[in-house]
Order: structure tokens, then C-alpha cells, then sequence
């Protein structure tokens, strides 16, 4: 039994590994796994051993059967948790739907004024882009007032926007 609880704590400390030393192992595995899309990768070899190791303990202390039958049972139990990680971490790799935000989506939000906009140069509105607070050169066709709420019209450059102060 303890053959098998050394292979599951193994597969932990292999895990652990990976995730500090983080990529810094995969490419010896890349040149040996040829083409196989991360499914000889860290986690899931941790996974597999680990769950090979642990299920022929339990197998093992739990049964009157021997060591080849706790095997058998790690190493598909194994195959499942290996199979199982890999499968999540190509979903999670896959996982770009959604666009990266820019200046473009900031039309037609609000945001307020950090330095007063004169009626012929720029002042400073805070906007949210994506969550983030970001600070912008703005233009507004009447003088704003530091503080007040502004709607922006229109993105000038990467860097400014147009604003008119929210009616309420």
C-alpha cells in the first residue's frame, strides 16, 4: 500500500510543481509528446498518477484483492482524472468569446469630470473601460464644472472623447 500512497503523493507534488514552475517544464514534454495538444502536460500527468496512486490504496486496504487488481483500478481511475483535465483545460483555453474592450465601446457612456473642460481646449473625465477606471483628454462643446457627470458623444482619438454634461 504504501507504493501506492507514494505515487499519490507524488502526483501532488508534481502538481504543485507545475503550477509554480509553470511552463517552465512543458517543453520537455512538448518534445516528447509531439503532437499530442497538451494531453502529456504537468497537470495532467499529476492528475493521472495521483489518482492512480490514491484509488490502489483505497483499493488495496479496502479489499481482500492484490496488488495487479489495485492497479487495474488506479489506472483507470487515473485515465478518467487524466482525460477529465485535459478536457478542462482545453475549455479553458478555448474560452475566447467574449472581444477585449475598446476605446470605440465608450460611446454612449457616462463618466465625470476630474479637470474642468474650458469651451476651447481639453479638460479630464474619468471613464470605465471593461471595470477600469481611465482617465481621458476631453472636449465639450459648452464649459463643464469639475465633478459633473458627462455623457460621452463621441471617441476623438484613442486618448479623448467628446462629452455633453448629463441633463437631469
Amino acid at each position: 500500500m504504501s507504493w501506492f500512497l507514494g505515487l499519490g503523493i507524488a502526483g501532488l507534488v508534481l502538481l504543485v510543481l507545475s503550477l509554480v514552475f509553470d511552463g517552465v517544464l512543458e517543453g520537455v514534454l512538448d518534445s516528447i509528446g509531439g503532437g499530442l495538444d497538451g494531453f502529456l502536460s504537468l497537470p495532467v500527468i499529476a492528475g493521472f498518477v495521483s489518482a492512480l496512486g490514491f484509488t490502489g490504496a483505497i483499493v488495496l486496504g479496502t479489499t481482500a484483492t492484490g496488488a495487479g487488481v489495485a492497479a487495474g483500478a488506479g489506472a483507470v481511475a487515473g485515465g478518467v482524472v487524466g482525460w477529465g483535465t485535459w478536457r478542462f483545460s482545453r475549455a479553458l483555453l478555448r474560452d475566447g468569446s467574449a472581444s477585449a474592450p475598446r476605446e470605440g465601446d465608450l460611446a454612449g457612456t457616462s463618466g465625470s469630470v476630474v479637470t474642468a473642460i474650458p469651451v476651447d481646449g481639453y479638460g479630464e473625465v474619468l471613464l470605465y473601460l471593461a471595470g477600469q477606471p481611465v482617465k481621458y483628454a476631453a472636449k465639450a462643446g459648452v464649459p463643464v464644472a469639475r465633478g459633473t457627470e458627462v455623457w460621452v458623444d463621441s471617441v476623438l482619438s484613442p486618448t479623448s472623447v467628446s462629452v455633453r454634461p448629463v441633463e437631469r
